[in-house]
């Protein structure tokens, strides 16, 4: 019989070198595996797990928050309770508000968050009296149109056989036509009187910028240039204006030219002004 072999019981070395070998093992493991390891060792509790109440309670508020949601939308956009039920028109005075109302076509009933204010704004601007538009939504249920009438600086008679006196604001539009000459306003002695003219607008810009006290003894204003803009007053002298800079200095210069004797005043180059008899 062979001799029986004996076997050698591990000694405390050889436990600690496999010791060593685990934990060099376990070191190699990422923190991830580490973390899936301890969850997988822990038993889920029942407290970790969403009751059926619960579940059907978050159903719920998901389904109410969706509705809500709609039914916010569909108010705003789609139900006439947020729709238009009055027109306020301020700032007018020669053209009424009624006369805006109708140019500016408002649907009723239309939620305001649908409304074209830009097409509104624009349809009222394109009346001759009006300067400027402004259109804003007042809720619940209002269009607010704020609107700048155009002011007359001045008019110009179109004269016989033509359509009748025309008045003219400071940035050279004919807006209206009225049956007889505006005291208070100079006349404009042009070939041609439009906003696209720059010869009208030099003029017109002349006459909203000279001082108000000389604005009142204007009666006639003309020009052949942008340049050589000039104007008779009720006195019948004759001011060569030139253009519409310097304006404080020229008034200056003006207002002591006038006290002397002459018929042709010329300011438009203010550091040398003549008088002309």
């Amino acid at each position: 019989m062979s001799p029986t072999r004996e076997r050698r019981r591990p000694s405390e070395e050889d436990e600690r070198d496999r010791a060593a070998l685990a934990r060099e093992r376990r070191g190699r493991r990422s923190e991830e595996e580490r973390r899936r390891t301890r969850a997988a060792r822990v038993p889920s509790s029942p407290r970790n797990r969403p009751t059926r109440q619960v579940e059907i309670r978050r159903r719920w508020v998901a389904l109410l928050t969706v509705l809500t949601v709609v039914a916010g939308v569909y108010l705003l956009f789609f139900s006439s309770m947020l729709g238009v039920k009055d027109v306020a028109v301020s700032g007018a005075r020669t053209v009424t508000a009624d006369q805006i109302r109708a140019v500016a076509a408002v649907p009723a009933a239309k939620p305001l968050l649908r409304l074209d204010a830009d097409e509104i704004r624009d349809r009222v601007a394109g009346m001759p009296g009006i300067a400027t538009v402004e259109v804003s939504r007042s809720w619940p249920n209002t269009v607010e149109i704020t609107v700048t009438e155009r002011t007359a600086i001045a008019f110009f008679d179109s004269g016989p056989g033509g359509d009748g006196v025309h008045l003219v604001d400071g940035g050279g539009v004919v807006f209206k036509t009225v049956a007889a000459r505006p005291p208070g306003l100079p006349e404009l002695k042009l070939p041609k009187v439009s906003a696209d003219d720059p010869v009208t607008r030099a003029v017109t810009a002349v006459l909203g910028v000279i001082p108000e006290q000389l604005l009142k003894q204007v009666t006639t204003a003309t020009a052949k240039t942008p340049a050589s803009v000039e104007f008779t007053l009720s006195s019948g002298k004759i001011v060569r204006w030139g253009t519409a800079e310097q304006t404080d200095r020229k008034a200056k210069v003006l207002a002591a030219l006038l006290t002397q004797d002459g018929k042709v005043y010329d300011v438009a180059a203010p550091e040398l002004p003549t008088i002309t008899s």
